[in-house]
C-alpha cells in the first residue's frame, strides 16, 4: 500500500487535477491519495469565518458568493459530460447551501470548523467525480468517518488504524482511494482539523495506520529550497540537508 498527498496548488487548478489523475494512476500498486483543498480555498474559508466572528454578514455573503463562482468556472474545466456536469454542480449546491445556511445561525468555533472542513470535501468529491468521469476504478474515503483526535488534540493513533482498516476490508480488493487531508472528529465527535499543514499530517496518520510502504508528500518544486517559494521570489534549492535540519 502506498500513500500520496497532494497540496492545494497540486489540485489548484482542473488540469492540476488532472494531472494528478495520470501519476495515480501509472501503476497498479495499491493506494490511498490524500488532498488538501483546492489552492485559495482555505483561505477564503478562514475569512468568512473571521466575517461572521465579527458579525459582518454581509461580507461574509459576498465572499460565499465569489467562492462560489469560482468552483462554477472551475467545474466547467474539470469536466465535461452532461452526466459529470451535474453530478459536480449537485456538489457544490450542497456545499455552498451549507455555507449560506450558518449566515443564519449564530457563530460559534464549532461551527468554524465545520466551515473549514469544506475545502477538503469539495476538493475531494469533485476529484471523485473527474476519475468516474474517465472510467478509473476507485473509492472515496471519508476522512471523518476514521480520523479523529482526542480531548489534547492528539491524533488517536490506534482508532485510526482499526477504523481505517474496517473500512478498507469493506472494499475488498479495490485498490485507489481518495481521501481528504487536514479534517477529522474531535473527543466530542465534531468535526474539527489537524491544524494547517494538517493534510501531511494525516497522510503520515493514514501511512503508519495502513503501515504503507511508502508515504510520497507530492510538491510543486524539486527538493528543500532556502524559503517559501509561495512568498519569496528566486529561492535557492538546497544540495544538502541533515534529517534533523529537514525536521
Amino acid at each position: 500500500m502506498k500513500v500520496m498527498k497532494f497540496g492545494g496548488t497540486s489540485v489548484g487548478k482542473p488540469h492540476r487535477m488532472h494531472e494528478v489523475a495520470n501519476l495515480i494512476t501509472k501503476d497498479s500498486e495499491r493506494k490511498i491519495v490524500v488532498l488538501s483543498a483546492v489552492s485559495g480555498t482555505t483561505n477564503s474559508l478562514v475569512e468568512i469565518g473571521n466575517f461572521l466572528a465579527a458579525g459582518n454578514k454581509g461580507a461574509a455573503k459576498e465572499k460565499i458568493e465569489a467562492l462560489e463562482a469560482q468552483y462554477q468556472a472551475f467545474i466547467k474545466e474539470l469536466v465535461t459530460t452532461p452526466e459529470a456536469l451535474q453530478k459536480a454542480g449537485d456538489v457544490l449546491r450542497e456545499h455552498f447551501e451549507f455555507l449560506t445556511i450558518i449566515l443564519r445561525i449564530s457563530y460559534n468555533e464549532a461551527l468554524n470548523k465545520d466551515i473549514l472542513a469544506q475545502g477538503e470535501l469539495l476538493s475531494t468529491k469533485l476529484f471523485s467525480i473527474y476519475l468516474g468521469e474517465k472510467g478509473i476504478d476507485h473509492a472515496l474515503l471519508p476522512a471523518l468517518d476514521f480520523m479523529s483526535i482526542d480531548a489534547n488534540d492528539e491524533p488517536q493513533v490506534e482508532t485510526i488504524r482499526e477504523k481505517l482498516s474496517a473500512i478498507l476490508t469493506q472494499h475488498g480488493s479495490k485498490k485507489l482511494f481518495i481521501t481528504q487531508g487536514y479534517i477529522c472528529r474531535n473527543a466530542k465527535g465534531e468535526v474539527d482539523n489537524l491544524k494547517r499543514g494538517g493534510s501531511d499530517y494525516s497522510a503520515s496518520l493514514i501511512a503508519a495506520a495502513v503501515s504503507a510502504s511508502v508515504c510520497e508528500i507530492w510538491t510543486d518544486i524539486s527538493g528543500m529550497h532556502n524559503n517559501d517559494p509561495r512568498i519569496v521570489n528566486k529561492t535557492i534549492p538546497i544540495d544538502q540537508l541533515s534529517f534533523d535540519e529537514a525536521a
